[in-house]
């Protein structure tokens, strides 16, 4: 008996994970006849946290369906705002997106991040013990079984990163609440808790503070005050609600 062979199309907006020769129009391939239709689109270089319906001449299918000859099959993309199971919605970021997690942590986010390479496996493993959805451009890592949820960061660009974060997820927004440091929450402080941290000018031009319940880090509307308020304003105009 011969191989099956399938035709399948990817939508437009997960192009970037295909090879150059098979982004255009549909693809012919050949299959195994015992892999999953999942199993055939990771070869295909789409990591199954970018995938939302998989369909079979129309009809959605798991991504457990074998194909069958001749099937044509049709890859779409998450739908958006996406739904993840369980609460509260939390997230997990990799070593290289640190700024993306200090500015989650600016609105309130409840973001993980490992500021060193603590590899794939450890990982997978605290997404998946914690509930957190993944956040990386590490495609391999987002192919890992474990765990509990991911998502690719399609961008290199901070601001272009936030933006497609905050419209994938809708993650309420609590601006100033978070440390952006270790992600603990604050609490207001008086000048003489947080002493030790001030000095010159701070201590003598400002009285108002926060405090980290967890790392202590004191807070104060500083020099970059005006560039955080920025990216506040515009991310509760945008995605507020």
């Amino acid at each position: 008996m011969s191989a099956p062979e399938i035709h399948v199309e990817v939508a437009p907006e997960l192009a970037l994970f295909v090879p150059h020769d098979r982004r255009a129009g549909v693809t012919a391939l050949t299959t195994d006849g015992v892999s999953s239709l999942g199993h055939v689109v990771e070869s295909l270089g789409v990591p199954l946290t970018e995938v939302g319906r998989l369909e079979t001449d129309g009809r959605e299918v798991p991504v457990s369906y074998v194909p069958r000859d001749g099937d044509r099959v049709t890859v779409r993309p998450v739908e958006r705002p996406q739904q993840v199971p369980g609460a509260p919605l939390r997230f997990l970021l990799d070593v290289h997106l640190g700024t993306l997690a200090r500015r989650l942590r600016l609105l309130g986010v409840d973001t993980a991040y490992e500021s060193t390479d603590i590899g794939d496996p450890a990982l997978a493993a605290r997404s998946a013990a914690e509930r957190r959805v993944m956040l990386s451009r590490d495609r391999g890592l987002l192919r890992r079984r474990e765990l509990w949820a991911g998502a690719y960061i399609y961008s290199t660009r901070p601001e272009d990163q936030l933006r497609d974060v905050l419209e994938r997820f809708r993650p309420e927004l609590r601006p100033w609440t978070r440390c952006t440091a270790c992600n603990g929450l604050l609490k207001e402080a008086t000048k003489e808790e947080v002493a030790d941290q001030l000095h010159g000018g701070t201590q003598r031009n400002y009285d108002v503070f926060a405090q980290c319940r967890d790392c202590g880090r004191a807070y104060w509307k500083g020099a970059h005050h005006e560039q955080l308020v920025a990216i506040v304003e515009r991310a509760l105009t945008e995605f507020a609600g």
